[in-house]
């Protein structure tokens, strides 16, 4: 830590820290074939290590574990390619929670931590990672801490009562407007206030008051009893505020035997409960060897503190105080909650500097006395911590920079954007990962696809994500459990519930192995290096989980290439703020330019504080670019100004917008004219708006591209549609750089055959479609061990595609032709190829099902094997003998290739609609894993003259048979199109050398 330089009397913000191609696709992209596994950097990225490969949340129902089912568990996930699972009690779909035995199996029992001791020991063996939850499902809580607990999570209440100008109030002091929760025995009386109502004031939910009028009448207050009289004139309100345990225990509890309750997340009072309850119950001599070894984290999910109230501990009144320089008390009734909602306001200006004032110290309480000591006591166990630090109204982005390991979410992240605030923390910070809990969905039990995934997820990475958990898998069995066997959320209130309890009881976990080997290649170039970003958008308020995202850069500049990330103030104090040659923070995110905008949480208030107003023109002072929209020469503080404040704000950004660098906007259009007057370009470019998406990592070797055809968030309409245009990446490390493209399906790393270079720009075709992926590697010719890193590259051709194979430069093409290729030295080349056989449609199909159904166990599946033929392809649902089938199916069928077909001859093989999961062999040997969201193979070496056997895997998930297994909780469920359904067509090609 470095030290604190006081601001407006309190602490310091320092204080408050404290892309997959298959090979048909890759031709078009003119790529040459794999490079040999004998390649060190070939087999970096072919063979990612465990420990960026994808984990798994694992569900127990809480310590009901056999250790000897733990270790089994462990090992199909080892063997499904997985890295590392994180150790979490939930168990939402067992309604009578007394099957589980939490007083002899609870959370933190002697059997939970004979299983946490079973999973380390066998994860130790297989070489993956164990990460534990700080708690029994969330939020945070400890076993035996009651509510009225000093370390247990606290709400402030309130109470009122009405009074006419003149009139007398004598009784008890107004109780609060709700009850306390169950297990709540206690309350205190914090302050007793009296306020004249201010109609002017009072908005659709809130009654506005005259802060001027407010008076504390607490000592006033005796027996229990108050009496007083209101001034003449106008309306008054008695409000009575009372600190008492929230009550809220963790999650579909109980978990526990004394059952646990909420800590509070604010003091360090809360954090000790935690750390003191590990320590003389969870860490005993072995479970702390065990711990130290595996170098795992301590998870905390999302802060869900649920009041009727205002989420409260009683360091707040000092802590503002100290703060603002301030009294709270003053302010109180503006920041009062009931059920989510305010219940008073002030002039709307002031309200706004109050609340933001107010959860400002709240954030700081919170990043101090939570975050930060629960990382340090994490450090001082071998192990790091990873959270979600969203879901109250504090700044987000300062806590992942506080953070290990921050985390976001696929669920409850509205958008792109979100994930992005949480990048800018991390990047600032010096951090490596970005997690996300991963392909959770609503109602999706048991009919999760994995193409719905890898689309939810592709977006994500873009956007700073290179962790991925995936939710979930859930231990196998639990007392009164159904086929096929536990899953924590489903049945959910009777239905089906959220998705997924992945695991050798889905049928596509035959092939789930494909799956990991992906996205562990995507996590390998991804945490690679340091993460580079285009604009760092600062923001004043530094919430996420909101959706809102940057003028113009959202909505029109990462349609064009543009990427950006979040920061808040606190950012500016770290000791990467610093500028070198035009960018912030060089040796991290390396930002072009700063873009400040009016605060979009409070009505997009041109706000700054004057601290943050210094930094920023310091920083643009050693050069950096700063664009500014909005009406900045009359900014305000985002809190309640002290006297004078306002006028030395406005003083600095004066200084701040004379500088020849800034430029002030006022129509969001002109964002973009403004950079490029400022000669900040983007590190990707393409001329028209797409919704390719774009993350950018530089290593001391090379520029790493991910490039996603993906959108902004999932609800956006109309779907996402095929892209095919031309994109131009900078090169940071020279034009003697070569382009290779890394296919994260199959582990190839190729040079790309086809481009154009001006200086230290690569311009290349990117054809995508919905949701699939590419990486671009820029790197030094053989860096991945092709022959080809020196050869001269084709610019253009009209041929279908240019690639480098073992004869070279080579054009292929689907027809008979002359083909024209320009090379980079400026010659034009002229090649010929022979005919080619038209597109082949088999028409008949010999379909084998494994057909899967309740075994005589919840745990045990019977599978029911029936053969068919079939002349059309159809999904499942409409051929009668497999309408209610889940399973797996292979489709075998013949195609014959003419005598004259040679080895310049293949073919791609065009899968159409194929659900879910699928693999596929020709002539009984297997092929590579094809991309899944793009189901175009490449079965060139494969295919021989004459007969050709190809089969096609396919594997379902389990919803169809469940509507009839179970029609009480998944009947409602509309019967899916499973299989495949086609058209597939043998599309053949020939080849020939450029000469």
């Amino acid at each position: 830590m470095h030290e604190a330089i006081p601001q407006r009397g309190g602490l310091s913000r320092r204080a408050v820290l404290a892309a997959g191609l298959t090979a048909g696709a890759v031709a078009a992209l003119g790529v040459a074939g794999p490079v040999a596994a004998s390649d060190t950097s070939a087999h970096w990225f072919a063979t990612p290590v465990k420990s960026v490969r994808p984990r798994f949340r694992w569900w127990w129902p809480d310590g009901l574990v056999d250790p000897d089912e733990i270790a089994r568990e462990i090992d199909q996930i080892a063997d499904a390619g997985f890295g590392g699972v994180e150790i979490a009690a939930v168990h939402h779909s067992i309604k009578d929670k007394s099957v589980l035995d939490t007083a002899h199996h609870g959370w933190g029992s002697g059997p939970w931590r004979e299983g946490v001791e079973a999973a380390l020991r066998r994860a130790a063996r297989r070489g993956l990672t164990v990460d534990l939850t700080l708690g029994p499902s969330w939020p945070v809580a400890v076993p035996g801490l009651t509510p009225d607990d000093e370390a247990a999570a606290k709400e402030l209440a309130h109470g009122r009562a009405a009074l006419t100008g003149g009139s007398t109030y004598r009784g008890p002091v107004p109780p609060p407007v709700h009850a306390p929760a169950a297990g709540v025995t206690r309350q205190q009386l914090l302050a007793v206030q009296a306020a004249r109502v201010e109609p002017a004031h009072s908005t659709r939910k809130e009654t506005g008051l005259d802060l001027a009028s407010v008076q504390d009448l607490t000592a006033t207050v005796t027996d229990g009893a108050l009496a007083w009289t209101a001034p003449e004139g106008g309306d008054w309100v008695l409000i009575s505020s009372w600190v008492r345990g929230s009550g809220q225990q963790p999650e579909s509890g109980p978990h526990s035997a004394p059952a646990a309750y909420a800590v509070d997340h604010f003091s360090p009072a809360g954090t000790t409960a935690v750390t003191s309850y590990w320590r003389d119950h969870i860490l005993t001599p072995s479970v702390r060897r065990l711990l130290r070894a595996a170098g795992g984290s301590f998870f905390e999910d999302s802060v869900e503190l649920e009041t009727d109230g205002l989420t409260w501990t009683s360091l707040l009144p000092e802590a503002f105080e100290k703060h603002t320089g301030r009294p709270l008390l003053p302010y109180l009734p503006a920041l009062l909650l009931d059920k989510g909602n305010q219940v008073f306001a002030y002039e709307a200006q002031s309200t706004r500097q109050i609340r933001h004032d107010f959860w400002e110290t709240v954030s700081g309480l919170f990043n101090r006395n939570h975050l930060t000591a629960l990382r340090d006591w994490a450090h001082t166990l071998g192990m790091t911590l990873r959270s979600q630090p969203y879901g109250l109204q504090t700044d987000a982005i300062a806590s992942a920079a506080l953070l290990d390991i921050p985390e976001g979410e696929s669920l409850g992240f509205k958008n792109l954007d979100d994930y992005r605030c949480l990048a800018g923390g991390r990047d600032m910070a010096g951090r490596t990962v970005l997690s996300c809990e991963a392909g959770a969905y609503n109602g999706s039990a048991y009919s999760t696809t994995w193409d719905r995934f890898l689309r939810t997820m592709g977006g994500a990475y873009a956007a700073g994500v290179n962790q991925t958990v995936v939710h979930g898998f859930s231990y196998a069995t639990a007392p009164g459990v159904n086929w096929p066997g536990f899953a924590a959320f489903s049945p959910y209130n009777g239905t089906a519930g959220y998705g997924e309890s992945w695991g050798p009881r889905q049928p596509t976990w035959r092939h789930v192995e494909d799956i990991a080997g992906y996205l562990g290649r995507v996590h390998q170039v991804l945490q690679s290096g340091t993460a580079r970003a285009d604009v760092a958008v600062f923001r004043q308020t530094g919430y996420t989980a909101t959706g809102i995202g940057a003028s113009w850069f959202t909505a029109t500049g990462v349609p064009l290439g543009w990427s950006h990330q979040f920061l808040s103030g606190p950012l500016l104090d770290l000791p990467s703020a610093t500028v070198s040659r035009g960018r912030l923070a060089p040796e991290g995110p390396a930002y072009k330019a700063l873009f400040v905008e009016g605060d979009f949480f409070y009505g997009s208030t041109p706000t700054l504080s004057v601290e943050d107003a210094r930094k920023i023109l310091a920083l643009a002072e050693a050069g950096l670019p700063v664009v500014v929209f909005g009406a900045f020469d009359q900014a305000l503080t985002p809190g309640v100004p002290d006297q004078g404040e306002t006028d030395r704000l406005r003083d600095l950004l004066a200084r701040l917008l004379a500088l020849p660098h800034v430029v002030r906007v006022t129509d969001k259009a002109a964002v973009g004219d403004a950079l490029a007057g400022l000669g900040v370009r983007a590190d990707v470019r393409h001329a028209t708006a797409s919704t390719l998406l774009n993350a950018h990592r530089v290593t001391a070797d090379a520029d790493f591209y991910y490039l996603c055809n993906g959108k902004h968030a999932e609800t956006v309409k109309p779907p996402v549609a095929a892209i095919d245009h031309d994109v131009t990446l900078r090169r940071t490390h020279g034009a003697r750089t070569v382009p290779y493209l890394l296919d994260p399906w199959t582990g190839a790393a190729t040079r790309l055959a086809r481009y154009t270079e001006d200086g230290d720009d690569i311009t290349l075709r990117v054809a995508l479609q919905p949701g699939q992926t590419m990486i671009v590697a820029l790197g030094r010719p053989g860096l991945f061990g092709d022959r080809h890193g020196h050869s001269p590259h084709a610019e253009t051709t009209d041929a279908d595609s240019v690639l480098f194979t073992e004869r070279g430069l080579t054009v292929r093409a689907h027809t008979a032709g002359t083909w024209t290729t320009r090379l980079s030295q400026g010659r034009t080349v002229t090649t010929r190829t022979p005919a080619v056989p038209a597109p082949i449609t088999p028409v008949r199909w010999e379909l084998d099902v494994e057909d899967w159904y309740p075994g005589p166990e919840p745990t045990r599946t019977e599978r029911v094997r029936r053969g068919l033929t079939l002349d059309t392809l159809r999904p499942w649902s409409q051929i009668p003998e497999l309408t209610d089938s889940a399973g797996i199916g292979r489709y075998r069928t013949t195609v014959t290739l003419p005598a004259d077909w040679t080895p310049a001859h293949g073919a791609e093989l065009e899968l159409g609609q194929v659900s879910d999961t699928f693999r596929i062999s020709v002539n009984g040997r297997r092929l590579p894993a094809a991309d899944r969201l793009h189901p175009v193979v490449d079965l060139g070496p494969f295919l021989r003259r004459g007969d050709n056997t190809i089969e096609i895997e396919v594997a379902t998930p389990l919803v169809n048979r469940l509507r009839v297994a179970q029609p009480t909780v998944f009947g409602a469920v509309a019967r899916q199109d499973h299989g495949l359904v086609g058209p597939v067509r043998l599309v053949p090609y020939v080849e020939a050398a450029v000469r």
